[in-house]
């Protein structure tokens, strides 16, 4: 199965439907870069007006998780992938329509060759920044991916 846009927003309301029912869509995705949107609605605000940081972390997660199961499928090779830690930054409220964009395909190119070359676990962080629609920056999530090549 080709992994797109659309079969990962039929995965979300499958496999995670609080991401998919808070409004969390992918938009585009290639060998290096992943965009996801998530308006601002009732559903996933906060008591301050603004969208609940979870919504956000869905979303960005989902920009890295995504390139990284692409990269898995293209290897051909059984590999299992974890979040293991994140951190965020949070430098605006968010309202609108906020999109989140991780660009940092080739590094998990590298890491998936080494892991196939080492048979070791490999580690990655990749960044999924937000912005609303003013192209102002709300916030930065890191995410560090471990994959490993399954016996």
């Amino acid at each position: 199965m080709k992994i797109s846009p659309s079969k990962l927003n039929k995965f979300l309301l499958f496999k995670l439907p609080a991401a998919y029912f808070t409004g969390v869509r992918t938009k585009h995705l290639d060998d290096k870069t992943c965009v996801v949107t998530v308006k601002h609605r009732w559903i996933n605000q906060n008591p301050f007006n603004s969208m609940f940081w979870a919504v956000q972390g869905m979303a960005a997660e989902l920009t890295t998780g995504a390139l990284v199961m692409k990269k898995i499928k293209k290897s051909e090779k059984k590999i299992s992938m974890l979040v293991a830690s994140n951190n965020a930054n949070f430098t605006k409220k968010a309202t609108g329509k906020i999109t989140f964009t991780c660009n940092e395909g080739l590094k998990i190119d590298e890491a998936i060759v080494k892991a196939i070359e080492t048979g070791e676990g490999q580690t990655v962080w990749l960044n999924s920044n937000g912005k609303n629609e003013d192209g102002v920056e709300v916030s930065s999530f890191n995410f560090e991916w471990t994959i490993k090549v399954k016996v």
